[in-house]
């Protein structure tokens, strides 16, 4: 459904909930559509939630562990740099 900027403002508590019933509510400003409105789903999982659902990753409750990293300093300090900046 296309509704111009206008309509839309006018009435927007009603083109949210048609969104959110699944309706495609396009925005146009002088008869181009210039945004889509659509409505987010009622399942709450995003995120690591939904990879998780989906099994693509798998958690055993435990806190994360990291790689190995050791970072190593070369050349100056970031700190002196910045020092040097400020003037």
């Amino acid at each position: 459904m296309q509704v111009s900027m206008r309509e839309f403002k006018s009435h927007l508590a009603q083109y949210v909930s048609q969104a959110q019933s699944g309706q495609l509510i396009e925005l146009t400003s002088h008869r181009k559509v210039v945004a889509r409105l659509v409505g987010v789903g009622q399942s709450g999982e995003t995120g690591v939630s939904r990879l998780l659902a989906t099994g693509v990753a798998s958690w055993q409750g435990g806190k994360p562990t990291g790689a190995a990293l050791t970072l190593r300093g070369h050349g100056r300090p970031v700190s002196d740099m910045v020092l040097d900046d400020r003037g």
